[in-house]
């Protein structure tokens, strides 16, 4: 299988885009006798005039003499080996060429077809063919200056197309995610999915139960937390994958989720804050993504007599365990999650010690910016929103005496109420 080979002149991508170490490892590989490619999404940003996240290389070197090339590196994976290069704080993946996988014949594959382990070495026209969509397949020489294209992966970036190499629903099969990296694409970069690729994306969909609930949540960071947020979601509403992603929510029969003002507004204010440079942490938005199921639990829980605010608690802890099946939640997040939740209800005590209590919580601004999106779906609660606003524009001084109309924060504490004679459970503990 011959390559199509593009020079400078053609392709147009300047050397100074490069990433220095990442030419500086491909040289120490030639000088060695092997071969070195940046490929993958550095290619394909590169030649979109976008900035890559990171230069992956490839080689037909194994991880051992790759390994031996570096003092500091070291060898990683399970499903695919590869070795990771360092220095000063930067990190390299360099991959050993992929040959044909012979899956069912290696006992490496589940009955569904996902791939489980990886480890066969081809040349490059093998590698490129073993990639998932031809625009990731293609591989830049930076010392010759040069891309090599087995897949037509150039033309298709030119007409902005998503094809998928070989068979659509075979590939997927191998490797489900493959279904939500099509989605992320489609919102990263604008491109359209070709008819037979899009094809068999729905029932491709299913297979995601099977996939290990870290990776998906991996997965779902990389397409909510990267400034495309809200086309994400609709790609994946589009789909039919936001479902298979988060059961829990409530849709139609062609699995599309209702979908309100609240989720809408989250995407976008993430999206805003990425793109502002400002900090985004994935608890905000599973507490909006949960919200509507955590509500439910939450109702049946006040039927049976818990205080709205326990019974956010322990439908949260519920909901939580619930969803870390499908993609785990690590704890740093998930507590700031129920914290967010468990809040709101403090939130229409306006006076005393326990709203002076709340203003001054670690979590309060996080909580605030969620009653907000809240008071989009229920208007009774815009007057809540305006008292909050409003106080956090005071001094010190002035909130104290709004809050406590003696001015005496310390000294006045409300008379501590009986606690209820249904407890709540203990948290469970998250995935």
């Amino acid at each position: 299988m011959n390559a199509r080979v593009l020079p400078l002149a053609e392709h147009g991508i300047k050397k100074r885009r490069v990433d220095r170490f990442a030419i500086q490892v491909i040289r120490t590989l030639n000088e060695a006798g092997y071969h070195g490619y940046i490929v993958g999404g550095g290619v394909r940003d590169l030649l979109l005039d976008m900035k890559p996240k990171d230069f992956d290389i490839a080689t037909d070197a194994t991880p051992e003499q790759v390994r031996g090339l570096f003092r500091r590196s070291r060898i990683i994976g399970r499903r695919f080996r590869l070795v990771h290069v360092y220095t000063r704080g930067e990190l390299l993946e360099v991959a050993t060429f992929r040959g044909p996988a012979n899956a069912q014949a290696n006992k490496t594959c589940e009955n569904s077809g996902r791939i489980l382990s990886d480890n066969s070495y081809g040349s490059m026209a093998e590698d490129a063919i073993r990639r998932d969509f031809t625009i990731n397949a293609l591989f830049y020489d930076p010392l010759a200056e040069e891309i090599h294209d087995f897949v037509g992966g150039y033309e298709d970036l030119k007409q902005r197309l998503l094809r998928v190499i070989g068979d659509p629903e075979l590939r997927y099969r191998e490797d489900p995610v493959r279904v939500l990296r099509a989605a992320r694409f489609t919102a990263k970069l604008g491109v359209k999915t070709d008819a037979a690729s899009e094809e068999p994306i729905v029932e491709a969909g299913k297979l995601l139960a099977n996939v290990p609930p870290a990776r998906l949540f991996d997965e779902v960071l990389k397409l909510l937390l990267s400034s495309h947020a809200a086309a994400s979601f609709a790609a994946l509403q589009h789909w039919g994958l936001l479902h298979q992603l988060f059961p829990q929510l409530q849709c139609n029969s062609s699995g599309v989720v209702n979908e309100g003002p609240l989720l809408k507004q989250a995407m976008a204010n993430t999206d805003e804050r990425v793109q502002q440079g400002k900090p985004v942490t994935p608890a905000f938005l599973y507490a909006a993504l949960l919200w509507e199921p955590l509500n439910k639990r939450a109702s049946h829980y006040q039927e049976k007599g818990y205080s709205a605010q326990d019974a956010l608690i322990v439908a949260g802890d519920e909901v939580i365990a619930t969803q870390c099946k499908v993609t785990a939640i690590p704890r740093r997040f998930s507590a700031v999650t129920r914290g967010i939740w468990s809040m709101q209800p403090r939130f229409a005590k306006t006076q005393g010690a326990r709203a002076w209590r709340l203003l001054n919580e670690r979590k309060f601004r996080a909580a605030y910016d969620f009653l907000i999106l809240r008071s989009l779906e229920d208007e009774s609660l815009v007057p809540l929103v305006k008292w909050w606003t409003d106080i956090q524009e005071l001094s010190h001084e002035e909130q104290e005496k709004l809050i406590f109309k003696s001015g005496k924060s310390g000294r006045r504490r409300p008379a501590r109420k009986d606690r209820p004679t249904t407890k709540p459970v203990a948290n469970q503990d998250d995935c």
